[in-house]
């Protein structure tokens, strides 16, 4: 399966701009999205890209003044280019997470092998690395978790590695979908269920722990979803925002449900935060 790579270069934009163009990018068959230093790469199957479409999204946010140009990565290319790019990963000495084309080390107390794919999660990214570490430091023993945003599951898997009774993971882009499955099989772990959606995914039933690792603007439109299936007592973890000025955002919006902050994680300026029900 052949994919265009399209480089999106801009003077200026806020996160909360990238997020709606991001998001109008996936509905016209966009799969995955890598930040580069003057804007962002996003990636379409050759068969379904239309630069037609692509006009008419520009055209809604003409105000971002973006720059792009298509290059064309054929299959073998891509998966070169993720075993080049994708290095082993350890979480405070406890979690090495490695691709099925690095060396086991079983002297880690969990390991986890992710098929990157097309799908986000790998652990690099500064939000993933501080969801990972709350999960390290947070029992999950005989827990209910619901993961969303799930990408590659490396958030369920790791919450299942740790104890956790049932994992839920959804994602709205189907190749994330698909990747959590193979995911899940690949770390031997069989009580995750990935499920394709949004916050209209989510089952009827009580979670005791949380994970949402999305962007501020989504956070704010599924927190009040999330309280109705969160235990009393239960803990939320949220990131893929800023400190400022999201962090506030978040607690302000978090209160208005019943939500209370316990406390929160920095690597460079993005955020991680914890809070109860």
């Amino acid at each position: 399966m052949d994919y265009l790579k399209v480089s999106f270069a801009f003077g200026e934009i806020e996160e909360y701009q990238k997020d709606l163009f991001i998001a109008d990018l996936a509905d016209i068959d966009f799969e995955t999205f890598e930040d580069t230093t003057t804007g962002f790469d996003a990636f379409v199957q050759k068969s379904l890209f239309s630069e037609v479409k692509l006009q008419t999204v520009l055209a809604e946010h003409q105000s971002l003044n973006a720059n792009y140009e298509i290059e064309e990565v054929v299959s073998e290319n891509w998966n070169e280019e993720w075993e080049s790019n994708f290095s082993p990963l350890i979480i405070t000495n406890d979690c090495y997470v490695r691709a099925t084309f690095h060396e086991a080390q079983p002297q880690y107390q969990y390991e986890i092998v992710i098929d990157p794919k097309m799908s986000f999660g790998t652990g690099h990214h500064q939000t993933t690395t501080m969801m990972m570490q709350y999960i390290l430091e947070t029992d999950f023993t005989g827990k209910s978790v619901l993961d969303m945003g799930a990408g590659t599951a490396i958030l369920g898997i790791l919450a299942a590695k740790r104890g956790a009774k049932d994992v839920v993971a959804i994602d709205y882009d189907e190749v994330c979908y698909e990747s959590a499955i193979e995911n899940a099989k690949l770390n031997d772990i069989d009580n995750l269920v990935s499920l394709h959606g949004s916050k209209e995914a989510i089952p009827q039933q009580d979670f005791d722990i949380i994970l949402a690792n999305i962007n501020r603007n989504i956070l704010l439109d599924q927190i009040e979803t999330y309280v109705s299936v969160l235990k009393k007592g239960g803990l939320i973890f949220f990131s893929g925002f800023y400190e400022t000025p999201d962090l506030d955002i978040i607690k302000l919006h978090c209160e208005q449900f019943g939500l209370t902050y316990q406390d929160h994680k920095k690597i460079d300026n993005w955020v991680s935060a914890k809070f109860i029900k």
